[in-house]
């Protein structure tokens, strides 16, 4: 989780989305792929760059992803899948995160609950909540 806190910290600033890491592991904990929002282009969220870097055949079975950010349930930008449905397609079967998404610029994401009703594995860590909100601090949060 401290490596995708770190990737949030390379996002560009904005003003109209949160600054997010994602890693992606294998179940041997190496790494396979990572990203951060607005890595590729103004819109990209940061488990779509990681999930978009995965060569054919990936992830393998017990991969697990870490997001500093609960991965969204719904976007501002239509035309794009939302990181909930991207997890789901890709047959991700864990995901670890550090604090929800609050409802600044979407209300009631539901990203944790989708996830956890289609069989994916959701481990909270609040503790490093405080961490990983940091980058985002001149958000209403």
């Amino acid at each position: 989780m401290h490596h995708a806190i770190g990737l949030a910290r390379l996002c560009p600033p904005s003003d109209t989305a949160f600054s997010v890491g994602a890693v992606i592991v294998g179940a041997d904990g190496v790494e396979i792929a990572h990203g951060y929002s607005r890595e590729t282009d103004a819109k990209v969220h940061a488990e779509e760059s990681a999930l978009n870097k995965l060569a054919p055949g990936l992830p393998p079975p017990g991969a697990t992803v870490y997001s500093s950010l609960e991965p969204c349930s719904q976007r501002a930008s239509q035309d794009r899948a939302p990181c909930t449905d991207r997890i789901l397609a890709a047959g991700i079967t864990r995901v670890v995160i550090a604090w929800r998404e609050p409802g600044t610029f979407v209300v009631n994401c539901v990203g944790v609950e989708k996830l956890r009703e289609h069989g994916v594995e959701v481990v909270e860590l609040p503790d490093l909540a405080d961490e990983a909100m940091s980058m985002n601090r001149h958000l209403t949060l």
